[in-house]
C-alpha cells in the first residue's frame, strides 16, 4: 500500500511539474530573477515541512502536486532569465566590424550561406568612419545568426547579383562588416514562431554580411581548434555532396544526395522543397532527418552489439562479464554512443530530447527500478521539460510522447512492472526492448529483426501493423492541429519506409563516412523508395487538408482516438466515435451575410491582404520574394490559407513589383480554382499559370454575399499603349457595406491619388497605406477625402526604404488615424461589424521571448 501511495504521489508530482512548466510559458513578461529564486527557496522549505507532516493520502498528493507545479514554474523562470538578453537598440542597423568564430556547420543556400557566428570583438563604425569599441557584456549578444549572400535587392522588381561569397568553414575565425538587429519574425495566426526558435537556440541577434564596394572585404583570419565536430560534419557533407551531386549529375541524384545529407548530418536544408512536399503528403517527413527514431535505433543497435561482445569476452578470460551484466553494459554504452551520434548529427533539440528519454530508461534499468509504464512516461516527460521547457510548444514533442503513450497504454505487458525480472535488473530480453515501449513501431521492428525473426514472422508482422495503425489513428487529431493535413496513405508508406530507411538506407549512409562507396549504395537504395513515395503522393486523396481545429476540439478528438486504440470494450469504443466528429468537420467562423473581414498578413516588406465574406475569399497581393529560394507564398500564405481552410475565388495582384507578386506562383499552385486578376503586362510569366486571367481597371464591380467590391484604378487609358511604371497602374480595390468599408491602394503615388480624389472618393474605415507608407504617397488631399479611422502599414522590420516615412506618420496622426504597423502588430484582423477595432496577432500571442512594443488597440 505504501509503495502504491508513493507511486501515485510521484505520478501526480511529475504531472504537476509539466503543468507548472506549461503555466510559466504563458507569461507575457518575465518576473525579476530574485522573485523566481525566492519562489524556489520557498518550495524547498515547504517540501521539508511536508516531509515532517502527517497528511492524509489525498491531501498529500494535492500538496505535493502544487509544490512541484510551483517549483517547475520557478525553475523555468530562472532558466528563461538565464537566456534573456536584449540587444542595445542603438546598435540595430548600424555598421559593425566584428571578429569571431563560425560556431556551427553553415547552411548552404543557392546564393550564399547562413551560419552561427560567435562574436569575440566588435567595433561600431559611424558615418564618418570613426571606430568605437562595443561592450559585448552589455550591448551586444555573443551569438548572432548571419547571412552572407551573393545578391542584394536592387529595386522592387528584381534582384541584382554580386560575386558569390567565399566558402565558410565551421571553426574559422573571420573579420566581417555586418549589420545586426534584434530577433524579429513574422507573426501570423498559427504560423511558425521564428522568435521562439531563435530563443531556443540561444540566438539574440540576426543580420547579414555587408559586401558593398565601399565596405572592407571579409577577411579569414585563420582556423581554430574550436568546434571540431562541426568542422568534421561540414567536411563530411561536402564530400557527400561532391561525391553524389557533383558536376554532371542529374537532378534526381542531387535530390537523393540532399536526403542522405539530412539522414547522416541532420542538414534538413539540403532536402529539396518538392521532396518535402512528397514526404508530408505520405506522412514520412519524420524519417527524413535526424530524429528520435534514428537516435534510438542507433542506441539499440549499439547496445545489442556491445552486449554481445561483452558476453563473448567471458570466453576470452575477461572477468568483467561476471561482475557487470552485459545488458547493463550494453545499455550504458548504447546511450553514450547514441550521444556521440547526436553530436555528429548537429545536436538538434529532437536528438537531445531523445537522449534524455533514453537516459531515463537506462537509469531505471540499471538501478533495477521496475516502474509502472505511466511513471516512466511521466518521468521522461518531466526530465525533457526540465532540460528544454520550450519543447512543450513544439509539435515534435507532442507527437513523440503521444505515440509513446499510445503504445504503452495499449500494451498489456507495458502497464505494470516486470514481475519476472531478476533482482539485479538483468534480463534475457534486449536492453532497449524496455525502451521499445517508449519508442513506437520501428523499435519493435528492430527487436524482432535482430532476435530471431525467422520464427513467427507473420504474427509479428501483424502485430507491427496493428501498432502502426494505432499510432496513425491516435496522432491524426494532433496532425490536423499542427499541420492541417492528414496523410491517408501514411500507414502504408510508413510500414514500407520505416524499416527500409532505418535498417538499410541510414546504416549505409553512415558507413559512407568511412568509405564513400557506401553512399552510392545508399543512393541506389533510396531511389526505389523515392519513386514509391512519389507514386503514393500522386494518389487521389493521398492526403487530406482541412482547417486547423482549435486546441479544445483537437484534445476532444485525441481523447476519442485514444479510446479507439486502447484495450476497451467495444461499447466504449463506439461511444468514442462521436468525439472525432467535431474536428473532422470544423471550419473557422466566417462573416455573416452582408459583412466582411480583412486579414493583413505579416509578410515583411510587401502586401498580402485576405478578404473574406460569408462564402467567398479574395487575396489582394501575394507578398514579397525574400530571396532566390524563398518567398511569402511558401513561407506564409500557403500555410496560412491551409490552416484556415480557405479556397480563394480571386487572387488580385495590384502590380508587378516583386514585393506584391513574390508569392503568387506558390498561391496559384495551391489554389487551382482561384481566378487571377492583375495589371501585369500580357507577357508576364504568371499569366501562363492562368491563361484566362482578367485585367483589372476602373469601373469593374461585383457583389459577394451582400458586400460590394469596386475597382477604382487604373483607368483603361493608363494601360494604352505605352508601358507605364508599375506603381502607376496599381489595382485599387474598394470594399464596402453599410457598416464598414476599406480601400486597398497598392503602390499608387501622389499623382494617382490626385486623380482618384478628382473622380470622387468617399470616406472609409480602413486604408491599406499606399506604397507601404512611402513619402511619395499618402498625400494630404487623399487622406482628407478618405478620412480613414485605421491605416494598415505592411512593411518589413527595419526595412532599408524607411517605410513608413516619418512625415507620412505625422500626416496620419494629424488626420486622427490610428496607424497599425505589421512590425508592431503582426497580422492584423479587422471586421466590418466592428469598424473601430483591430485585432493584433502579436498582442494575442505575446510571450516573454517576443519583441515588445505591441501596437496599442483601442477598445
Amino acid at each position: 500500500m505504501m509503495a502504491m501511495s508513493w507511486a501515485r504521489v510521484l505520478g501526480v508530482s511529475l504531472l504537476a511539474w509539466s503543468l507548472g512548466v506549461a503555466l510559466q510559458l504563458q507569461q507575457t513578461a518575465l518576473w525579476p530573477t530574485l522573485l523566481y529564486a525566492f519562489g524556489l527557496a520557498l518550495s524547498c522549505a515547504v517540501a521539508w515541512a511536508l516531509r515532517q507532516a502527517a497528511l492524509g493520502h489525498r491531501l498529500a498528493m494535492l500538496a505535493w502536486g502544487l509544490l512541484w507545479a510551483w517549483s517547475a514554474f520557478a525553475v523555468t523562470g530562472l532558466h528563461a532569465q538565464a537566456r534573456s538578453w536584449a540587444m542595445s537598440a542603438s546598435l540595430e542597423g548600424q555598421e559593425l566590424d566584428v571578429v569571431g568564430v563560425v560556431q556551427a556547420m553553415p547552411q548552404r543556400q543557392d546564393l550564399g550561406w547562413r551560419f552561427r557566428f560567435r562574436i569575440e570583438q566588435a567595433w561600431r563604425v559611424d558615418a564618418a568612419g570613426v571606430v568605437q569599441p562595443v561592450d559585448l557584456s552589455r550591448d551586444l549578444p555573443a551569438l548572432a545568426y548571419l547571412g552572407w549572400y551573393a545578391q542584394d535587392a536592387a529595386h522592387d522588381s528584381g534582384w541584382q547579383l554580386t560575386a558569390l561569397p567565399e566558402p565558410v568553414q565551421a571553426g574559422e575565425r573571420w573579420r566581417l562588416r555586418v549589420r545586426l538587429k534584434a530577433p524579429h519574425g513574422h507573426m501570423n495566426p498559427r504560423g511558425f514562431d521564428y522568435e521562439l526558435w531563435l530563443w531556443e537556440q540561444g540566438i539574440h541577434a540576426t543580420g547579414h554580411v555587408r559586401t558593398r564596394a565601399k565596405d572592407p572585404p571579409p577577411v579569414r583570419l585563420g582556423r581554430t581548434w574550436m568546434h571540431p565536430i562541426e568542422g568534421w560534419r561540414q567536411t563530411v557533407r561536402d564530400r557527400l555532396l561532391t561525391h553524389l551531386a557533383g558536376p554532371g549529375t542529374d537532378a534526381d541524384a542531387a535530390k537523393r544526395a540532399g536526403v542522405l545529407a539530412a539522414l547522416v548530418l541532420g542538414d534538413q536544408a539540403a532536402i529539396d522543397r518538392s521532396d518535402w512536399d512528397v514526404f508530408r503528403a505520405t506522412g514520412v517527413a519524420h524519417l527524413m532527418s535526424i530524429s528520435g527514431l534514428h537516435v534510438t535505433m542507433f542506441a539499440w543497435l549499439a547496445a545489442a552489439l556491445v552486449g554481445w561482445a561483452w558476453r563473448r569476452s567471458a570466453l576470452w578470460g575477461v572477468s568483467g562479464p561476471t561482475k557487470w551484466p552485459a545488458v547493463h553494459v550494453g545499455a550504458v554504452a548504447g546511450l553514450f554512443l547514441a550521444g556521440f551520434y547526436a553530436l555528429f548529427s548537429g545536436w538538434g533539440l529532437p536528438a537531445q530530447r531523445t537522449l534524455l528519454m533514453l537516459g531515463v530508461v537506462v537509469v531505471l534499468r540499471v538501478s533495477a527500478r521496475h516502474w509502472h509504464g505511466a511513471l516512466v512516461w511521466l518521468m521522461a516527460c518531466a526530465v525533457v521539460l526540465a532540460w528544454d521547457p520550450w519543447a512543450l510548444l513544439q509539435p515534435g514533442f507532442w507527437l513523440s510522447f503521444v505515440a509513446v503513450g499510445v503504445l504503452m497504454a495499449s500494451d498489456p505487458y507495458g502497464q505494470r512492472p516486470a514481475a519476472d525480472a531478476p533482482e539485479g535488473g538483468a534480463s534475457n530480453a534486449p536492453t532497449w526492448r524496455d525502451g521499445a515501449k517508449a519508442h513506437a513501431f520501428w523499435h519493435r521492428f528492430g527487436a524482432w529483426v535482430y532476435s530471431g525473426w525467422l520464427a513467427g514472422v507473420w504474427p509479428k508482422l501483424g502485430s507491427l501493423l496493428r501498432e502502426q495503425a494505432k499510432i496513425t489513428l491516435a496522432l491524426a487529431p494532433l496532425t490536423l492541429l499542427f499541420f492541417g493535413q492528414v496523410s491517408l496513405v501514411g500507414l502504408l508508406a510508413n510500414v514500407l519506409a520505416i524499416p527500409w530507411v532505418t535498417l538499410v538506407i541510414t546504416p549505409l549512409a553512415l558507413l559512407g563516412v568511412m568509405n564513400p562507396g557506401f553512399w552510392d549504395l545508399a543512393s541506389w537504395a533510396l531511389q526505389p523508395l523515392s519513386v514509391l513515395l512519389a507514386w503514393l503522393s500522386a494518389w487521389p486523396l493521398a492526403s487530406v487538408s482541412s482547417a486547423m481545429p482549435p486546441w479544445s476540439l483537437a484534445l476532444l478528438a485525441l481523447t476519442g482516438a485514444w479510446g479507439l486504440v486502447l484495450r476497451m470494450p467495444l461499447s466504449w469504443k463506439l461511444l468514442c466515435l462521436p468525439l472525432l466528429w467535431p474536428v473532422l468537420f470544423w471550419s473557422p467562423p466566417r462573416p455573416v451575410h452582408g459583412q466582411f473581414e480583412l486579414l493583413a498578413a505579416d509578410v515583411g516588406q510587401g502586401n498580402a491582404v485576405l478578404v473574406r465574406t460569408a462564402k467567398h475569399s479574395l487575396l489582394y497581393d501575394a507578398g514579397p520574394r525574400y530571396s532566390a529560394e524563398s518567398d511569402a507564398g511558401h513561407r506564409v500564405l500557403v500555410p496560412l490559407l491551409a490552416q484556415m481552410g480557405e479556397r480563394l475565388a480571386v487572387l488580385m495582384l495590384s502590380h508587378r513589383d516583386s514585393d506584391h507578386t513574390g508569392g503568387a506562383a506558390a498561391v496559384l499552385a495551391m489554389q487551382p480554382q482561384a481566378a487571377l486578376w492583375s495589371s501585369l503586362e500580357d507577357e508576364h510569366p504568371l499569366h501562363a499559370l492562368r491563361p484566362g486571367w482578367t485585367r483589372c481597371h476602373a469601373g469593374q464591380s461585383w457583389v459577394w454575399d451582400g458586400v460590394v467590391f469596386e475597382v477604382l484604378h487604373p483607368p483603361p487609358s493608363a494601360l494604352q499603349p505605352k508601358k507605364p511604371k508599375p506603381n502607376e497602374v496599381s489595382c485599387v480595390l474598394r470594399i464596402g457595406t453599410p457598416q464598414g468599408s476599406a480601400l486597398l491602394a497598392g503602390d499608387i503615388e501622389a499623382r494617382q491619388e490626385w486623380s482618384l480624389v478628382n473622380l470622387g472618393l468617399s470616406p472609409v474605415d480602413v486604408l491599406l497605406a499606399p506604397h507601404h507608407g512611402s513619402k511619395t504617397s499618402s498625400s494630404q488631399p487623399f487622406l482628407q477625402a478618405l478620412q480613414p479611422r485605421i491605416v494598415l502599414v505592411q512593411a518589413g522590420y527595419r526595412n532599408r526604404f524607411g517605410h513608413p516615412a516619418p512625415e507620412v506618420v505625422a500626416r496620419y496622426a494629424q488626420q486622427g488615424s490610428q496607424l497599425v504597423e505589421s512590425t508592431r502588430c503582426g497580422a492584423a484582423t479587422w471586421r466590418s461589424q466592428a469598424p473601430a477595432q483591430v485585432q493584433c496577432e502579436r498582442a494575442e500571442r505575446q510571450r516573454y521571448w517576443h519583441r515588445k512594443g505591441v501596437q496599442p488597440v483601442p477598445p
